[in-house]
């Protein structure tokens, strides 16, 4: 345990020599009375002492002082909090293909629709990461329980040249390594969500980041946005981009994952579902002094209680 203001402690000064003024005190009213010459008549005159009860208040009294100058030095303590470590990482196709029309209003539009309604539908308890991905993918957002960051995210993004779904793939598997330090050899239950027209032009084959998710356990569920006729404006002509739902299907067959055309936020639902859970645990500081000031509270009331029942008055 460590205090954030030690400086407060100097106030225990004043409280030990109020302890010492008690002590000294008792000792001489114990002087006093043994002046008496006549301890037989002492014994008859004088009403039975209440003994060891007289410091209770006062030790009650004392402590709660000693509690609550702990408590304003701020003293803090390492805690294990537990977490949930189930992840959920949404690859998102940023490529310029998405911005055909063939999907209403457009490819890119209704998939950003999507991936907003599934994060907000999403349990609080899942770690939610965002890979954009184009002719290479990044981490957009790493795995994190700040739905509001991811939907920032979502909104922030825009479309580039190329498509790399087999990089997007690998990308999402190294943000699920890095939920927390325990990740790489206690994997939590994770699903990757991809949302794409499917036509990979660039990057690692999809076949071998298929391999590679099944292999480490991780079920791809992918989402395909467009149809065969799909076309973009591209310098001042129509370049077909037809969807490449069949390599889709089977990136998300290999892995365990589902297939999906044009789906929306309701439909993943069953991604979520199926997850499963795994509770982990992180050390963080935090202030304990409610703690001090509780049972500060506590030996106060003690104090008063206990004064009052066997003297009939408050300390």
């Amino acid at each position: 345990m460590t205090l954030l203001s030690p400086l407060w402690l100097w106030l225990l000064v004043p409280v030990l020599a109020i302890g010492v003024l008690y002590v000294v005190t008792y000792l001489r009213r114990g002087r006093y009375a043994v002046r008496f010459t006549n301890l037989d008549l002492l014994d008859k005159v004088a009403p039975k002492g209440p003994g060891w009860r007289r410091h209770v208040p006062a030790s009650a009294f004392g402590l709660m002082l000693i509690l609550l100058v702990v408590g304003f030095a701020r003293p803090s303590a390492e805690v294990r909090v537990p977490r949930e470590r189930a992840t959920i990482v949404i690859a998102f196709d940023v490529s310029a293909s998405m911005q055909a029309t063939d999907v209403a209003p457009d490819r890119f539009t209704a998939a950003r629709s999507a991936a907003r309604q599934f994060v907000q539908g999403l349990p609080e308890r899942f770690n939610l990461g965002l890979v954009a991905f184009s002719s290479a993918a990044s981490v957009a957002v790493p795995p994190t329980v700040d739905r509001a960051a991811v939907l920032a995210a979502i909104d922030r993004l825009t479309t580039d040249s190329g498509t790399a779904i087999g990089e997007a793939v690998f990308s999402s598997l190294d943000a699920i390594r890095s939920v927390d330090a325990e990740a790489g050899d206690d994997p939590p239950p994770a699903h990757i969500v991809l949302l794409s027209d499917g036509s990979s032009t660039t990057g690692r084959p999809m076949g071998t980041a298929a391999r590679e998710a099944a292999r480490r356990g991780v079920p791809v569920t992918t989402i395909a946005y467009g149809t065969r006729g799909g076309l973009i404006e591209l310098g001042g002509r129509s370049v077909p981009v037809p969807v490449d739902g069949p390599a889709l299907r089977e990136l998300a067959g290999g892995t365990g994952g589902g297939f999906y055309e044009a789906a929306s936020g309701d439909e993943l639902q069953a991604v979520y579902d199926d997850i499963g859970t795994s509770v982990g645990y992180r050390t963080e500081r935090r202030e304990v002094w409610p703690w001090f000031v509780g049972f500060g509270l506590i030996a106060a009331v003690a104090a008063a209680g206990t004064s009052l029942l066997w003297f009939s008055r408050i300390p």
